[in-house]
């Protein structure tokens, strides 16, 4: 869905920013939630993929941009409830 390729003269965003890992504070600021919704979200299984070695959890900025894509509507009557 999204390009992860190199910046180029078009501005697209580096390969490293969007597949880069970060962890579940700067996800949670990435997505404008809290840390604990996004913990309840992987809890209920309703939130972005993510990735978890021992007891670190990790996102990466392409796997929450194409999760956030999917919630995107035009209008209200558009918005169907899981």
């Amino acid at each position: 869905m999204f390009n992860k390729t190199a910046a180029n003269d078009n501005n697209s965003p580096a390969t490293d920013y969007l597949v880069g890992f970060i962890d579940e504070k700067k996800a949670a600021d990435f997505l404008c939630q809290s840390v604990r919704t996004i913990q309840k979200w992987r809890v209920t299984g309703y939130g972005p993929k993510f990735y978890k070695s021992g007891r670190s959890v990790r996102y990466r900025r392409c796997d929450l941009l194409e999760w956030a894509e999917t919630r995107r509507h035009g209008n209200t009557s558009q918005y169907t409830a899981a």
